[in-house]
Formats: structure tokens, sequence, C-alpha cells
């Protein structure tokens, strides 16, 4: 089995996870009832259709009408947002489940209070010419994922399939499709609202038009059972034992989920909003992630930002029980009670519903977006 790894963003990683066991003494419990009603979000990565609804928020007065002034902090590679948050540098923060588990873990003083994503946007996508209909066949292939602990749908998958990773040849690929275009790759792991994307704006050198679906086979991990939840809205464990911070965590996830139906509801300005925001990725492009990320939350019958006990435990399992090439599970054990609630997104959801606004979106169906090359 060949691993080529780059180790420069693995081991940024490692070295801000090896903090978050301090954070707790860092970790500041004033509340925000002194006056300044300033919040730092931060993201998981840098701005874009991946955090629409917090960006709407923020432009449409919601998180003003709550009283709040909002301040949307980029993310990137060397940034772990759930041990910002744990060390005070920010009062909430959106990263997946299983990494913010694994953090808390290790000490991290975080809760989920809302569950934003519903379902996971990870593929796993080859060209149609290397048969890669069902994990089973990844056997004898060259596959590729992130790393970061973005992995683990992909070693469950094949491990649920019999495959283990001795049968394939393992490459930690980069935050793009180069390794897939290039051949290097046969089946290289994408965001369904991102890297997917990328591939359908590249042109064919073939035909000289770009790429379609039909090019390409994906694996979705959600078909396969094995998808874990992603983004989430994290709070400090500590600072929720204090009133005022309660009550702004409800108001915080009220302007939040208002931010996001109103990108369900309006989604060229959601991408406008975002592109705005400075995104470096093309119009097209944004149109087609906030179109994506709304079929990972919508329709929600019990709403928006409300945690499935049911899927919650599905990512639990497979992250206790599932090993990656180094045979490391993401958790030891099960988290405590404490790892989430659902307490403060109800409250958020009442606040909502009595103001008439619809936050199951049964009715919701996607747009159709044409993508340009390049995203542009």
């Amino acid at each position: 089995m060949k691993i080529t790894r780059t180790p420069r963003p693995l081991l940024a990683l490692v070295m801000a996870l090896a903090v978050v066991a301090s954070a707790c003494s860092t970790t500041t419990t004033d509340s925000p009832a002194d006056g300044d009603n300033t919040i730092k979000l931060q993201l998981q990565w840098f701005k874009q259709g991946q955090f629409a609804g917090y960006l709407a928020a923020v432009d449409q007065g919601f998180y003003a009408e709550q009283g709040l002034d909002v301040d949307i902090l980029d993310g990137g590679t060397d940034i772990v947002p759930q041990t910002v948050l744990a060390q005070g540098q920010a009062d909430y923060a959106i990263a997946w489940v299983p990494k913010a588990l694994a953090s808390r873990e290790a000490g991290a003083g975080i809760t989920d209070v809302a569950q934003i994503y519903q379902k996971s946007g990870t593929l796993q996508v080859s060209f149609k010419d290397q048969n890669i209909a069902s994990p089973a066949d990844l056997r004898g292939k060259t596959v590729g994922n992130w790393g970061y602990g973005n992995e683990f749908e992909l070693f469950a998958g094949m491990t649920k399939a019999g495959v283990s990773p001795a049968d394939v040849t393992l490459v930690q690929q980069q935050f793009d499709m180069n390794g897939l275009l290039s051949g290097d790759i046969a089946a290289a792991q994408a965001m369904s609202y991102n890297e997917y994307a990328q591939l359908l704006e590249t042109v064919n050198p073939e035909t000289g038009a770009l790429y379609t679906a039909e090019d390409f086979a994906t694996l979705n991990w959600n078909d396969d059972g094995v998808a874990m939840l992603q983004d989430a809205i994290w709070a400090n464990t500590d600072k929720l034992a204090d009133e005022a911070y309660q009550e702004q965590t409800v108001k915080f996830l009220a302007a939040s989920l208002k931010g996001w139906i109103f990108c369900r509801d309006n989604v060229e300005k959601c991408r406008d909003i975002t592109v705005a925001a400075g995104s470096t990725l093309g119009a097209s492009h944004q149109l087609w992630q906030v179109n994506e990320v709304n079929k990972l939350i919508w329709p929600s019958a019990e709403g928006i930002g409300m945690i499935d006990e049911a899927a919650w435990q599905q990512t639990v399992d497979i992250a206790r029980s599932t090993e990656n090439a180094e045979g490391t599970t993401v958790l030891t054990a099960d988290p405590d009670a404490q790892a989430y609630t659902n307490e403060y997104v109800s409250q958020a959801l009442e606040m909502l519903k009595a103001d008439g606004v619809d936050v199951t979106g049964q009715s919701y169906a996607p747009i159709e977006v044409t993508l340009e090359e390049g995203g542009k």
C-alpha cells in the first residue's frame, strides 16, 4: 500500500489539536451581558456559498434585528474552528461533527447547538471509464482523499464493501481536482457543492466543450449508509452555563437560520451576497454552491437546525468503529451528553414560527444552474 502525503497542512492540524487540551484553561466565561454584542463566528473555510446563510444574515440585517453585530471570520488550511472557539477567540464556530467531536474528546469545551446540514456533501468522483460504480470497485484503484479527518466516510464505505486500505493506493490529494483530471487519481474526493462543480467548469480537451455529469461516476455516501454529519453551529460549553450567553445563542441561531431560509428562497440573491463578501470563486460557481448546499438542508421535517438522533448516532458509530490507513479511529469513546443539544435551536425555531417563517421547507425544490468555464 502506497500512501502519498502533503505534510504541511496535516502538521498544522495536528499542532492545532495539540493545544485543545489547554483550551479550557484559556477559555473565558465572560458573558455578553456587559453591553458588547459583537459576536465572532469562525468559519471552517473561506467565505463561499457553503456559508451563504450566515453571510445573508449579515447582509439582510437578521443579526441586527436581534441586536447582534456579527463578525464572520474566514477559515483556512491552518485554522481549526473548534479550537478557535474552545480557546475563546470566537463565540461560535462552524465545523464538521466528527472532527469537532475529536477535539471535544481531546478536551475542547464545545457543544453542537444547531445541525445545519442534514446530509453529507461528500462524493468520490471518477471518470466513467474507470468503471467505479460502487465502493467495491475501488479495489486496485488509486484513491484520493484530503485527510484532515475528511477521509472516514470513504473508509467506512470501503469497509462496508469489504475493501481494506491495503487493497487500494491511497493519495492525500490537494483541495482541487487536478489529480483526477491528470489521471494520477482514479477516484477523487469532492464536495457536491464545490470540487464536483470544478470538474463541470473544465473544458474537456477531447471535445473542446465543458465536461458534463455524463463523463463522471460518483459515489454518494448518503446512498451507502455511511454518511457523517457535517456543517454544524458549535457553541462554548462552559459559557452555555451563563444565562446571557444562552439568550445570545438563541438570538444568534434564530438570525442564522433565517439567513439560511432566505437563501433557500433567494438563491440568486445569496449568490450575489457571497460574491460581494469576497469569494475568489466566480458567480456561476457560487450559484451552484448555494443551490447544492440547499439540497443538503431542505426539506427539514423537524425544522432547520434540529439535530436528528439517528444521524448523530450513525456519525458517532462510524467515528468509533472505522479505522483509517493508520488504524486510527476518530473517537475512542462515545461523546458525553453535553456534546449536543436541541434546547437552543428549538427556542430559535419557535421564535421564527411565531413570526410566520417557514422553517421546514417542505415544498422546497432546487433551481437549475448552468456552470460557466472556470465558474465565472
